[in-house]
């Protein structure tokens, strides 16, 4: 099945629809079998920002709302390849947005399939700006279907207002249908996002790009994450130590101090014993960067990086489970026992 989500755009600029569009069409992530999974409605996919820019100067509508941005995912349990995935993204772009352009990426470095759909807000047809109303997502959620459906795909529950509770959203009503955890969801998530950080910048801003509002101060002890559908949820309740504020700063860091690039090599854990091993009290990221240029300069009489800590106690392997549950995979008949003994 395949869900539609709209992501909020507080800030829209022309800069922010050329980040937008560089973001989700970006070769590492789609990429398949040596072939580009990006295609155009109404606007060729690699002039896409410069063809939706001279609508809005032909009809002198440069001001406001200038795109929207919508995310269709489908689930890890649909068999569907990524040509598929396209072409039904495509389809529901055309069938949307007949005279707007739009552009569709879609996404193969995660472990579900998702398209992004950029939508310029302007008409290359008659310029009329693309207005919609409170109740146009489930419009065009039940158009979703029928393509889908069409295509031999399995679709979501019909929507129905008398069963969900008070004070329920239709987002996290439809959630609780498709039995995901919204959790789990925003895991992944932080996980691709790092894939390509350098800073927490970066991060934020590749969270936003996925439909993820971030919260990050110097002032606030936690992050928090607010997913699209509007679940709001600490860094400390995300059941791995590793997305703590102070982890990330001292990742970031790091990445920094090592000249990282998206794509560069690390050890799946290590990295923070690197920083600061387990038998040492906490030290800020400042110290951190001081402490490791030092060494730097040292060169050959600086002392060797600690080898990546393995702990293996129980809490880490429950932490591990629940990381490796969150990215698809299935629990091992022991692993599984334990984790319900304990929930």
């Amino acid at each position: 099945m395949a869900t539609l989500t709209r992501i909020k755009v507080k800030t829209q600029s022309a800069g922010r629809l050329a980040g937008t569009i560089k973001y989700v069409a970006q070769a590492k992530k789609t990429r398949f079998n040596g072939q580009w999974m990006v295609s155009g409605s109404n606007c060729v996919p690699r002039t896409a920002f410069t063809e939706m820019m001279t609508t809005k100067q032909n009809f002198k509508k440069e001001s406001g709302n200038l795109f929207f941005h919508y995310v269709q995912s489908f689930s890890e349990k649909e068999n569907i390849t990524p040509w598929q995935a396209n072409e039904i993204a495509l389809e529901l772009a055309e069938k949307l947005f007949p005279d707007y352009e739009a552009l569709v990426a879609t996404h193969c470095d995660t472990g579900h399939l998702h398209s992004h759909i950029i939508v310029n807000s302007v008409s290359y047809k008659h310029g009329k700006k693309l207005h919609l109303s409170p109740n146009s997502l489930e419009e065009q959620r039940k158009v979703n279907d029928q393509i889908c459906a069409a295509h031999g795909f399995s679709v979501l529950e019909p929507y129905d207002v008398k069963k969900k509770k008070k004070g329920m959203k239709p987002g996290e009503y439809r959630s609780a249908l498709r039995g995901e955890s919204w959790k789990f969801t925003l895991i992944r998530a932080i996980e691709d996002a790092l894939l390509y950080s350098v800073d927490r910048d970066s991060f934020i801003e590749n969270m936003e790009y996925e439909g993820y509002e971030v919260v990050w101060s110097d002032s606030r002890k936690y992050i928090t994450f607010i997913t699209p559908e509007g679940y709001r949820c600490r860094d400390r309740s995300l059941h791995d130590e590793t997305y703590l504020k102070e982890n990330l700063e001292k990742l970031f860091v790091y990445r920094q101090t090592h000249n990282f690039t998206p794509g560069m090599y690390e050890p799946e854990s290590g990295w923070l014993a690197q920083i600061a091993p387990s038998n040492a009290p906490p030290v800020s990221p400042v110290n951190d960067v001081v402490r490791l240029g030092k060494e730097l300069e040292q060169g050959e009489n600086s002392r060797p990086l600690p080898a990546p800590f393995a702990p293996t106690d129980s809490k880490l392997k429950r932490r591990e489970a629940l990381k490796k549950l969150a990215q698809g995979h299935k629990l091992r008949s022991e692993q599984d026992q334990d984790f319900k003994m304990n929930m």
